[in-house]
């Protein structure tokens, strides 16, 4: 059996380990569709930045409480078995971690919940007495929670793999080993990609990892 390519693997969120946008239905639960159906038409449309946008969509759970938020996450339609593609993926001999534009908060319920080794996503929201603070300072920005996962793992660029559906998930896929566009609604994801997959089970996700080999 051939050695496992991957020491460590990298994994988006929303639109990959969730079917459909996760933001979507923390907007629902809360009332505000309108303004998640907006910002994300006009992202889309290219008349906002990656960071406004984020900006937007966090801004969706200020004045709730963090257990109002993690309570929609949990319920959020995901793949099935993410967490037995962890344990497998740990069997193979590599570590696993979110690399997400999802606040400390949402990254941490995953964390928890499916047994991922690490995570980087974005603080920008305080949290006082439980309760979310506006967005203050956004920054979406992959590629630096990237490079601060290879110095926490002590892994060289070429032995990672990122898996992910967005933009954003284009420029971690240029400085890693492979890129895995995992249910992606963007031509130019799949094919800035090594491998482009649809899958609603995370298993499968993790066999085909297995089949590619890391870039020179």
């Amino acid at each position: 059996m051939a050695e496992y390519p991957w020491r460590l693997v990298t994994v988006d969120i929303d639109g990959t380990l969730t079917r459909g946008h996760g933001w979507r239905a923390i907007a629902l639960a809360f009332g505000s569709l309108p303004a998640f159906e907006e910002t994300h038409r006009r992202f889309f449309a290219h008349e906002v930045d990656e960071d406004q946008h984020l900006a937007e969509l966090l801004d969706l759970a200020t004045g709730h409480t963090v257990r109002e938020v993690v309570e929609i996450v949990d319920r959020t339609p995901k793949l099935a078995r993410i967490g037995e593609g962890v344990r497998e993926l740990h069997r193979l001999g590599a570590r696993v971690a979110l690399l997400s534009h999802n606040p400390s908060f949402v990254t941490g319920y995953y964390r928890r919940a499916f047994g991922f080794d690490d995570d980087e996503g974005v603080d920008a929201q305080a949290i006082v007495e439980g309760r979310i603070g506006p967005p203050v300072g956004v920054r979406a920005d992959k590629v630096r929670g990237l490079r601060r996962l290879l110095r926490r793992f002590a892994v060289a660029p070429r032995q990672v793999v990122h898996v992910g559906d967005g933009w954003a998930d284009i420029a971690v896929f240029r400085r890693v080993g492979a890129g895995v566009a995992l249910n992606s609604q963007l031509e130019q994801v799949k094919a800035a990609a090594d491998l482009a997959i649809s899958t609603e089970d995370f298993l499968e996700v993790v066999d085909a990892l297995g089949r590619l080999t890391p870039r020179a």
